[in-house]
């Protein structure tokens, strides 16, 4: 029969809260079974509260692939990192080598190669080829020279026939010698480099 007045109410709470104070026996037995629903309250809740959602599940996936491919645009995401590359400016044939030329005194054997290579810059009497006339100063040239330029000259052009005096050093260093040797035609300005076969010409001119 249902409890329909306040005091029979108040009456049956003070029996349940009565209980557990009646005897030893009954408190021991209350503590139990409030020991027992609170250890299995906290072993069911978190399992109950930590199950994984199945929709968010098998959302993930996708969700992960576009933050990759759009870095910064999800909620949340950091913004978009610009890379700054730094280009070094182009080198120059100036600016290529820093080392300052050593002066010294004019190299001995400089100045022979020199004059042997002006000797057989001027040998092409009548009859003379062009390979003939470009062998003779084949040993005293550098390859890079002797390809490049030396070959594109004709032995028709060149003008005198004789050297006329010694080389003349203009200037003088551990690596390079410039020199000017006359002849009966124009004087040439004759420019020579350390090799690893020894001093050679690396470039020529009309002296002025």
């Amino acid at each position: 029969m249902p409890i329909r007045t306040n005091r029979g109410r108040a009456a049956v709470y003070r029996r349940l809260w009565g209980f557990p104070l009646r005897s030893p026996k009954h408190l021991v037995g209350t503590l139990i079974v409030v020991a027992a629903v609170l250890t299995t309250l906290g072993i069911v809740l978190p399992k109950v509260f930590d199950r994984p959602n199945p929709t968010l599940t098998a959302i993930q996936p996708s969700t992960t692939r576009t933050t990759s491919s759009h870095p910064g645009s999800g909620p949340g995401a950091p913004p978009p990192v610009s890379a700054t590359t730094t280009t070094p400016p182009p080198q120059t044939r100036l600016s290529g080598s820093q080392t300052t030329p050593t002066p010294s005194a004019p190299n001995a054997d400089a100045v022979r190669v020199a004059k042997e290579w002006a000797n057989a810059w001027v040998r092409h009497p009548a009859g003379t080829t062009q390979e003939q006339w470009l062998d003779g100063m084949r040993a005293y040239t550098t390859e890079e020279f002797f390809a490049a330029k030396l070959t594109t000259v004709p032995v028709e052009s060149v003008a005198g026939n004789q050297v006329t005096g010694e080389p003349q050093v203009v200037s003088s260093f551990t690596s390079s010698l410039l020199v000017t040797v006359p002849t009966d035609g124009p004087k040439l300005s004759i420019t020579l480099v350390v090799t690893n076969a020894g001093w050679r010409v690396s470039e020529y001119d009309k002296a002025s």
